[in-house]
């Protein structure tokens, strides 16, 4: 796995089908406690349109963490640089999650960097749901006290509960594991710190918001708040997916994906295609426990 260098810190990444030149490279960026491995179902259907640039954000897989507060602007400054080093002007940014909150801050930042932007179950701003407030102590409890293996099996049987997603269960339980706690606990500060509501107009790429219809981290009404605030987004559901949608839905997902960077593609010019979050069926679903 190529390394770039920043600041005596190792950044590790791929580059997938780099020869292919029909689009912008698509950047990939994953979950909290995760890595760049994290888009195995995604790689063939992408990489014949497209280059894929995978990365393991800071402090996560193979990745140092840096000395300091680690800030959103810090974890995604490391895109940037790769960007440059790789010859890239621009790229479709897709975040996952935690990934979610780096590609914001992106369009934010530096906002020429992107071709468009895909947030896939991220927030501007992560509230917790009453209801769900439970499990997020347990999480903290389990961070300060037990090991990390602990951590990732707790974690990775709400990301996938279904006995016939085990393998899917056990790949994030030892992912999460490989976390050093010191890692973990900074990238999970910055996540409670993270808001970016009052600055969601600014964004001006092309968005798509994509949200499992059963995720059950980030709230779907705050997802299609999110839509909202952003000129020009869409958002769309995915029936019987969680908040790993790009693992329990990749056919769905891929699909919607390609779409969305062959319309941006194909749009020409710099403005939003001319998309919305769907507030009637937004309406019509029961998200009032959000």
């Amino acid at each position: 796995m190529p390394t770039l260098e920043r600041e005596g810190h190792r950044l590790h990444y791929t580059l997938s089908n780099p020869g292919r030149k029909s689009g912008p490279p698509i950047v990939l960026l994953h979950g909290l406690g995760s890595c760049g491995d994290d888009w195995p179902l995604q790689l063939p259907a992408l990489t014949p349109r497209h280059p894929v640039i995978t990365l393991d954000l800071p402090g996560h897989g193979r990745s140092d963490l840096p000395r300091g507060r680690l800030t959103a602007a810090r974890l995604a400054l490391p895109v940037v640089e790769l960007l440059d080093a790789l010859g890239e002007a621009r790229a479709h940014v897709v975040g996952l999650s935690l990934g979610g909150m780096v590609a914001l801050q992106l369009a934010l930042d530096w906002p020429d960097r992107l071709r468009s932007l895909v947030l896939v179950n991220s927030f501007a701003r992560l509230r917790v749901p009453p209801g769900r407030l439970g499990n997020r102590l347990v999480r903290i409890a389990l961070l300060l006290a037990a090991p990390m293996s602990w951590t990732g099996r707790w974690v990775a049987s709400g990301l996938f509960p279904h006995p016939d997603q085990q393998p899917l269960r056990e790949a994030a339980a030892q992912r999460i594991a490989s976390n050093s706690r010191a890692a973990y606990l900074h990238t999970v500060a910055e996540i409670l710190r993270f808001d970016v509501r009052d600055r969601l107009p600014e964004i001006r790429a092309p968005t798509l918001v994509v949200a499992g219809a059963d995720d059950q981290t980030a709230p779907l009404r705050a997802k299609a708040e999110m839509a909202r605030a952003i000129a020009g987004a869409r958002l769309e559901v995915i029936e019987g997916s969680g908040h790993a949608t790009p693992l329990d839905a990749p056919e769905a997902f891929n699909s919607m994906l390609l779409r969305f960077t062959s319309e941006v593609e194909n749009g020409g010019g710099e403005a939003a295609p001319s998309y919305s979050a769907n507030s009637d069926s937004m309406m019509a679903r029961n998200v009032s426990d959000d």
